[in-house]
């Protein structure tokens, strides 16, 4: 957990004062909503269908179960008692008054929290791999990366205002848990051949009404241009992207209409010529960072727990959860857990301020204080003993999160929709509990196996739908919510031996909210038919066969 320094108390604390005046003279009339607009955005302030709604930022995903307690007290104080966590690896509320906001952003200011270009078209949170650090596929962890980012782009002045809002995610593994190829820029950390530490870049990725998988334009940037790397993109796009409309703002268009060849060619001009400048990394700068991280301390412990085998052995539901929620750790004797917000009956990444206070009771008894919030919406542990797993499972049992979906299709990621943002053509918590529902069975779930399915209620695919081996969209047909489906993406996929990232393909016309449940279970009913082999993934069969079959049993069944 990386600790703040006087600075960065000192300029957290500065912005709340500054935001403070703002937000005063906006209630005053001395700013008119235009002139506040550009303000309240860079501080996570969006002007919703009912309310205001904050977003706050949970760098690279890293909590402390300090921030779990203060998130729930801003809850319970300014908001209706619980929040919800997005796919950016953020926390939401819902329901703050505008006078208050100040408030809750010095209240966050005492943990070393803050919602600093949670919004606006400027650089926004940096994510990166849930299991970061303590995956065994990892190469290189990329926190202190992902830390030394944040703080370069952070009130950044020559990019505070670029054409549209900007997305950044770091990887360090093998297996690419950030999507990073649908982001603007993707980076993997990774080492040469003589142990070197670099990043292999991609741009031009996003999701949205373009759905476009980014482009490498260089294998290896070695760390010490890691910054002046990203300054040179950051650059070509503040200069040549569009401006005149929002629609074609993104980074991906300018890539996709120079071509990458071009787009290549003008961030490695600007490159060259700005490389050995001001934001050149030194050791001793990555070093102080670093430093400033708290890191867990192991014990020596044997790979698996004799106890915890012969109790899993006698007990099926904690071997169900464990099947799905338990992961891989690269300490002998650990394992990282995942608590399922995905439960019947609540939206998607939704979580009570008592349930948050729970958890961060947990996080401190089993895995040192420390957790991760998930871009599925999910909350990790990222160092608990194998020992404790059958008490922390019985713990989070009580609580009702020990739901075992992780990767399956009760795993359901989802954005707010049209309840709550203005933005929304369709609603998607409705649609997200009708699939839930029709979906309950968990020996349903485990015999349909592996399953991403995701929804947004608008193009804008806050809940990367693009990118769900199922996807499911809200759209605006006669002024009625009507949901076009997706099937076969993927926002990480092994391909002639790397990881690449899918689009979803439309299967036809969309269908009204009533039919949606329906056709995710006759698209599920398909695949269970076409698969050879049980451990064969909907997504696979999904390339292996192609959409037809599934379209044409969908639109049989429609008639």
């Amino acid at each position: 957990m990386y600790q703040y320094t006087a600075f960065d108390q000192k300029l957290v604390d500065e912005r709340v004062a500054q935001f403070r005046d703002q937000t005063e003279r906006r209630l005053s009339g001395e700013l008119s909503e235009d002139e506040y607009r550009p303000l309240r955005l860079q501080n996570g302030l969006y002007v919703q269908k009912h309310a205001p709604m904050l977003r706050v930022a949970i760098p690279y995903g890293l909590l402390a179960s300090r921030h779990l307690r203060m998130f729930a007290h801003v809850a319970r104080k300014y908001d209706r008692g619980y929040a919800h966590f997005t796919t950016r690896q953020n926390i939401q509320y819902n329901w703050p008054e505008l006078g208050q906001v100040p408030d809750i952003l010095a209240d966050l200011a005492t943990v070393q929290m803050h919602a600093i270009q949670t919004s606006g078209n400027c650089i926004r949170n940096t994510t990166t791999d849930q299991f970061a650090g303590i995956a065994p596929d990892e190469v290189v962890n990329p926190l202190v990366w992902a830390e030394i980012i944040r703080q370069w782009s952070t009130i950044h002045p020559e990019f505070a205002f670029l054409p549209r809002k900007f997305k950044i995610a770091i990887s360090g593994a093998t297996s690419d848990r950030a999507a990073t190829l649908v982001h603007d820029i993707g980076l993997v950390a990774l080492k040469d051949a003589a142990g070197n530490i670099g990043f292999r870049v991609a741009v031009g990725g996003g999701l949205g009404r373009t759905p476009i998988v980014g482009t490498v334009i260089r294998d290896f940037v070695p760390w010490q241009h890691l910054i002046t790397y990203l300054e040179a993109i950051l650059r070509v796009y503040n200069r040549l992207g569009r401006r005149d409309n929002k629609y074609k703002a993104r980074i991906k268009i300018l890539v996709k209409e120079s071509t990458p060849a071009q787009f290549t060619d003008w961030v490695e001009a600007e490159f060259e010529a700005t490389k050995n400048g001001p934001t050149l990394l030194s050791q001793a700068e990555v070093d102080a960072i670093a430093g400033r991280f708290t890191w867990p301390t192991y014990k020596d412990l044997p790979q698996d727990d004799a106890a915890t085998v012969t109790f899993a052995a006698g007990h099926d539901d904690f071997a169900r959860w464990q099947r799905r929620n338990v992961h891989a750790h690269r300490v002998p004797g650990y394992a990282a857990v995942s608590v399922s917000l995905k439960r019947v009956g609540i939206p998607p990444g939704d979580i009570t301020a008592d349930e948050l206070d729970a958890v961060a009771a947990l996080a401190d008894k089993y895995t040192q204080g420390e957790l991760r919030v998930t871009h599925e919406q999910n909350l990790v542990f990222p160092d608990v003993e194998k020992s404790e797993l059958p008490v922390l499972w019985r713990e989070l049992k009580a609580l009702g999160m020990a739901v075992p979906n992780i990767g399956l299709i009760g795993n359901i990621i989802a954005c707010p929709g049209g309840d709550f943002c203005d933005l929304a053509n369709a609603v998607s918590i409705p649609v997200a509990a009708a699939i839930h529902e029709r979906f309950e069975s968990l020996d349903y779930q485990f015999d349909i196996g592996e399953l991403d399915l995701n929804i947004s209620g608008c193009i804008n695919a806050c809940g990367h739908h693009h990118v769900g081996h199922i996807g499911i969209l809200g759209v605006d047909k006669h002024d009625e919510e009507w949901y076009q489906i997706t099937i076969g993406g993927a926002q990480s996929i092994a391909q002639g031996g790397a990881q690449t990232a899918k689009i979803g393909k439309i299967i036809g016309p969309s269908f009204a909210r009533a039919e949606v449940a329906d056709v995710v279970e006759t698209l599920i009913q398909t695949y269970l038919g076409l698969r050879e082999r049980d451990d064969e993934r909907f997504v696979d069969v999904v390339a292996r066969v192609g959409i037809d079959p599934f379209k044409e049993r969908v639109y049989a069944e429609a008639d």
